[in-house]
């Protein structure tokens, strides 16, 4: 028992000896931050003061050797004219800030530059400026320039990555060589990759108009290995130049990177192209996987598809300002208030967490409404099944415009769909992303269902030979039921997502309808992996050929051209599905 306690006392001793060096560490750290700005306010008030413009130069530019955000903040301070001169017995000169409200003769309590303490006057009393009456601390344009420079420098070492790569990145701008020796300087002290490779871009772009030819080859050489996009331009000036003096060396440097360059960015092109045309078939597979429920394995032909798509944009809309301030809608004259939670930042953005099973739901149980009233009086009545759901289409078309309104309604994506990465020079997208992983999700639900429940081995059956299925049992009525709805919550699940690349409007439908009639008869009428190959074929052809031809016009034209042609050598499509039913 004794040693258990010892034990237990040696561990809180050796806890409270953590917490003490921990404390003493945050306590060093916040002394060592004041002394820092102590020393800058009192360059800054030592250079205000200074006599002759020269004077404040050089004092300014002391300031570069330990450059940081503090110092460009007072020298900001100083440029817009926040700092003023009182002047004392003989030629002493007190640089003040003005603090507080104005009096009634229009004067200002003061604070010194150099210590942030009262200014007092012989009697011991605070002395109040009116600003109208005192000198404030002017520039001229070398004392700019100076501050410029500790600005530069100051951002060069700013402590956020971000912040500090984009100051690298216009540190090659106009290429200045002056700019070099800060530069070479933060490069041995930089440890961050990203920097790293910014620095070493930004001083081989400056080192192209190096006096030196060595420097220039080695240069052109630097930015050909790193495959530099941003150098492309100032080494097609180079080389013209160089052309000009004869410079053959640099003749030949410069080709070479820009050989080099080019073929990264054919290598860009085509993974972007790839990219863009497997996520534009992730969303013509979203929009068309419902369809495929409904018109490949139902046989219905339901041109209200894209209300239903519709359906969950606006109910994406709707959720987005319940989590918000709520939203208040006029339907035929009636005014409806919905209360809003009034949530921002992380837990507004989880609005679309809870939009995505919402619109599904809501579409679902719009496709029962449907299925009950209208469509299941119409099965093996393909004409009549067509213009019965045109006319649902112009239905719901017109019961949107009544809740909604005719304009269009924008839907806020949530921070995390809103950025992209970029991985070597290449640019992918959070919501393209999202949307490619959205579509194997739907996908692999969609096969598990129908392939590994109770409720998918009903609907094939009753797909297969409906009439068969009820001999055995099969209550084919409900089946039905259910499988509509599924496809038409499918379609809800498109419109949610739709929503975050575009406004929802009640029209948003139409726009995807005979691309998803397409996708769904290239693929194989009933075949869900045929769609999957089909809307991705199209998505990459399309834009393929937008890429290469310059003209998305004629890059459509040629890809519905093709898939005409495509269903004249093929007409049931890539994979013809077979039943056993007679009929």
């Amino acid at each position: 028992m004794a040693t258990s306690m010892h034990k237990l006392s040696a561990r809180n001793s050796k806890n409270r000896l953590w917490l003490v060096l921990l404390i003493g560490c945050m306590l060093a750290s916040l002394d060592t931050v004041k002394a820092q700005e102590r020393t800058v306010r009192e360059t800054v008030a030592a250079a205000a003061a200074a006599s002759t413009p020269g004077e404040q130069r050089e004092i300014i530019l002391t300031l570069k050797a330990k450059p940081s955000p503090e110092a460009v903040k007072w020298l900001e301070k100083w440029k817009e004219g926040g700092i003023f001169l009182q002047k004392g017995e003989g030629d002493l000169v007190t640089p003040v800030l003005l603090t507080g409200d104005a009096d009634r003769d229009g004067g200002y309590a003061t604070l010194r530059v150099s210590d942030n303490s009262p200014l007092l006057g012989s009697d011991g009393k605070a002395i109040r400026i009116n600003p109208k009456e005192v000198e404030f601390a002017d520039t001229d344009s070398g004392l700019r320039r100076a501050m410029k420079e500790v600005s530069d420098l100051a951002a060069l070492a700013n402590p956020d990555t971000v912040k500090r790569i984009r100051a690298i990145q216009d540190s090659a701008i106009g290429q200045k060589q002056e700019k070099l020796p800060s530069l070479l300087l933060l490069k041995s002290i930089e440890k961050d990759p990203g920097a790293l490779h910014a620095l070493d871009e930004a001083i081989a772009i400056i080192q192209l108009r190096s006096p030196v030819v060595a420097e220039r080859i080695g240069a052109c050489t630097k930015l050909g290995e790193m495959s530099s996009i941003p150098a492309s331009d100032t080494i097609k000036t180079i080389l013209t130049e160089a052309v000009a003096a004869k410079d053959t060396a640099t003749i030949i440097a410069a080709k070479k990177a820009l050989i080099a360059i080019d073929a990264h960015i054919s290598r860009i092109n085509a993974v972007g192209t790839a990219f863009r045309g497997l996520s534009l078939g992730s969303v013509l597979l979203v929009v068309a996987i419902g369809l495929a429920i409904t018109f490949g394995l139902m046989g219905i032909i339901n041109m209200a598809h894209g209300e239903l798509i519709a359906v969950g944009a606006y109910t994406t809309y709707v959720i987005q300002n319940i989590f918000a301030t709520g939203l208040k809608l006029s339907p035929l004259g009636f005014s409806i208030s919905i209360p809003g939670m009034g949530l921002s930042g992380s837990g507004l953005a989880m609005y679309f967490a809870v939009a995505i099973p919402a619109s599904f739901i809501i579409a679902a149980l719009v496709g029962v409404l449907l299925e009950r009233s209208v469509i299941q009086f119409l099965y093996k009545r393909p004409l009549e099944s067509l213009l019965a759901t045109w006319g649902i289409s112009l239905v719901l078309q017109q019961i949107l415009k009544f809740i909604f309104g005719s304009n269009n309604v924008q839907v806020t994506s949530p921070a995390w769909l809103s950025g992209n990465w970029t991985v070597n020079d290449i640019v992918f997208g959070w919501n393209r992303v999202f949307v490619i992983s959205f579509a194997v999700l739907i996908i692999v639900i969609t096969w598990l269902v129908l392939n590994k429940t109770s409720l998918g081995l009903l609907i094939r059956a009753v797909m297969q030979n409906r009439n068969m299925a009820a001999c055995m049992g099969i209550r084919t009525e409900r089946v039905n039921t259910m499988t509509f709805a599924f496809g038409c919550g499918l379609a809800g699940l498109a419109g949610a997502f739709l929503s975050q690349i575009g406004n929802v409007g009640p029209q948003m439908g139409q726009l995807y309808i005979v691309d998803s009639f397409m996708t769904v008869v290239v693929g194989g009428v009933g075949n869900i992996m045929g769609t999957v190959i089909s809307a991705l074929g199209i998505g990459v052809a399309d834009q393929t050929l937008q890429q290469y031809l310059g003209n998305p016009v004629i890059g459509k034209i040629l890809v519905l051209g093709a898939i005409i042609l495509f269903l004249q050598w093929r007409p049931a499509g890539l994979f013809v599905t077979r039943s056993r039913s007679l009929d």
